[in-house]
């Protein structure tokens, strides 16, 4: 009977079918095998990539998010991966978006667009030795994209533009305020000052009047009855040299009444001469 060859290459192994039904596994090398009744089934057992494209998750706050996962797994058990499940690799990728719509879903829209990364350990742990049942082990998962669906995305900018012209009008608001306690600032100040100025001017005249008081109260204190005689006279003379024809006399000079009539003398003469002069 012709024997069939089979090289199982490094890395992989050979399911070794007896009429349709499993019946041993080769390891990598060369291997025989009988045609037509025995057939051999190669599996591979390096680490593949899966790209799981966007689909829609729900979070607990109704808003759709938009995520997608990629991951790395390898086949740790050749005969469940190949004849206990139809298609283990679907298989797998349900259960990681199963496990991933779980976790969103307990989660709020904004603490979901910031906790990626705790979303992605979550999930890792979730998956854990689950996909044993498919004989596939997933060695690396991550999540690369969670990002809000179009309508949300639009709700967001419309709140965020709201809120930077809301941020906007008060950060006006303050300044314009600012300025008016500045302005106001300035003003009192500029008005405390011209007081102070005034009352320092009005406190130096008065200084200067007092001054000047001290100085004529010391003086009289110091002058005789010859002083104040002379002024006496300076007084008459003036008051003779005037247009008037009445003389003032003080009552308490009554002693020198008989000094009148050389008053009138010079009051007559004045009034001559105005007359010539007329």
């Amino acid at each position: 009977m012709p024997f069939g060859v089979k090289v199982i290459r490094q890395n992989n192994e050979g399911l070794v079918e007896t009429l349709g039904k499993y019946s041993h596994t080769l390891s990598s090398g060369l291997h025989f095998y009988i045609p037509l009744i025995q057939r051999v089934r190669t599996v591979s057992l390096a680490m593949q990539p899966k790209l799981l494209p966007k689909y829609s998750l729900i979070t607990k706050d109704n808003a759709e998010v938009l995520g997608s996962v990629s991951l790395n797994y390898h086949v740790t058990e050749p005969v469940k991966y190949q004849y206990e499940n139809t298609d283990s690799v679907m298989s797998m990728v349900q259960l990681v978006r199963g496990h991933l719509r779980d976790i969103i879903g307990r989660m709020d829209l904004n603490e979901v667009l910031g906790s990626t990364k705790e979303i992605n350990k979550e999930l890792a742990d979730a998956i854990g030795d689950l996909t044993d049942i498919y004989g596939i082990n997933v060695d690396r998962i991550n999540i690369d994209e969670l990002t809000p669906s179009k309508a949300i995305q639009e709700a967001m900018n419309t709140q965020l533009t709201a809120d930077r012209e809301r941020q906007a009008e008060i950060s006006r608001a303050e300044g314009d305020a600012k300025s008016v306690e500045l302005r106001t600032k300035a003003q009192n100040e500029a008005l405390v000052a011209t007081a102070e100025a005034n009352a320092q001017a009005t406190k130096t005249k008065a200084d200067a009047e007092k001054y000047r008081i001290d100085k004529i109260q010391e003086a009289l204190q110091g002058a005789d009855d010859k002083y104040f005689n002379a002024q006496s006279i300076e007084a008459f003379s003036n008051l003779a040299n005037s247009d008037t024809n009445m003389v003032v006399v003080p009552n308490d000079g009554a002693d020198s009444y008989g000094q009148m009539t050389t008053f009138a003398k010079l009051l007559k003469q004045n009034n001559e001469k105005k007359e010539t002069k007329e």
